[in-house]
């Protein structure tokens, strides 16, 4: 899994391994092992919930769905990256975006207390959440005027980013029928994955309040 440029999946067979036999050995050096490790150690939701989680049900791997296909260069013009970069920090500069910031600062600001990262996973999987990140982000970037049209170019892509994962995701519980699944992905796509997601026949989605009690 290493090699194939996984690590949330070398992270799930390496907790399976009893921890007497989580030691270089049988082609993994020292290296890797290290590799590894601090992989573990990273504070990110694919080692700390996806490989944990899939480690502990029995799970063979992760399954990466994001591979930023729809990416494109920027060009060769440094004032027409910049002439668009420009334009899209002039959409998000909006009261949507000072809302979601100022709701952000206030949950961040209470992680260490009890029950602070429910209380954010909460709010960033609330029914309104992602409306606000519309409003903030992608639905002000659809109505700035530029002459570049900086603001349709960003969400075309994306809309394209997307749509690629959720087709990735529906590849994966095509190859399952009836299995469940867990995405973990940033805030800012949920809205999109509902709404590509409840297109698809033989897919029912979970609302995740039940679970972050």
């Amino acid at each position: 899994m290493l090699a194939a440029g996984e690590p949330g999946s070398a992270l799930v067979q390496w907790l399976r391994l009893p921890v007497a036999e989580r030691h270089a050995g049988d082609g993994l050096t020292d290296d890797l092992v290290a590799g590894v490790v601090r992989y573990a150690a990273r504070p990110n939701e694919t080692a700390m919930i996806g490989a944990t989680l899939a480690a502990r049900l029995g799970l063979e791997r992760l399954w990466s769905v994001d591979d930023h296909s729809a990416d494109t260069p920027d060009g060769d013009d440094p004032a027409a990256a910049k002439a668009y970069g420009d334009a899209i920090t002039r959409a998000w500069d909006n009261p949507a975006t000072r809302e979601r910031l100022a709701a952000d600062t206030r949950f961040m600001a209470g992680l260490a207390q009890p029950g602070g990262v429910l209380a954010y996973y909460r709010w960033l999987n609330a029914p309104d959440a992602p409306m606000l990140a519309f409003r903030s982000d992608f639905g002000a970037a659809l109505v700035e005027r530029s002459p570049i049209q900086a603001g349709r170019r960003y969400v075309g892509y994306w809309e394209t980013r997307n749509l690629r994962m959720v087709a990735n995701i529906r590849d994966v519980l095509g190859r399952y029928p009836g299995m469940r699944l867990l995405a973990i992905v940033g805030a800012s796509h949920k809205g999109y994955y509902e709404a590509y997601l409840n297109q698809m026949h033989d897919v029912r989605l979970t609302d995740t309040a039940a679970f972050l009690r």
